[in-house]
């Protein structure tokens, strides 16, 4: 998996945008405002942070030795995926899903509800 797929999956859910407020070396992707996904830029192979509900993550970490706690975030609500072969495409579809629905989640229902209508 490269940048730009990883890049794109998060792009084609609804209301996401692309930002770099932590500089050019890593790309964060936003749903109204709120992370969900940041994307190292400078790293080969490439990896990401996305957000995780806390059971789910310590499951994940134990699962897959690619995902480990999230790397400059919160440990219990994030993890890294570090692409070096052993995660599946839907595996990580999934995840950036999962990441994204938690965030939208915690927005006002009035944000929901916009988002869902697009």
């Amino acid at each position: 998996m490269d940048i730009e797929f990883l890049r794109q999956e998060c792009l084609r859910l609804p209301g996401t945008r692309e930002d770099m407020p932590f500089g050019d070396s890593t790309l964060v992707l936003k749903v109204s405002d709120k992370m969900f996904a940041l994307i190292s830029l400078d790293q080969f192979p490439p990896s990401m942070n996305l957000k995780c509900e806390p059971l789910r993550a310590i499951e994940l970490r134990e699962r897959y030795a690619s995902i480990i706690p999230g790397y400059h975030m919160n440990k219990k609500h994030w993890n890294t995926l570090q692409f070096n072969g052993e995660l599946s495409v839907d595996l990580v579809r999934e995840l950036i899903r999962h990441s994204y629905d938690l965030v939208v989640q915690g927005l006002p229902k009035n944000r929901q509800e916009a988002l869902r209508s697009k």
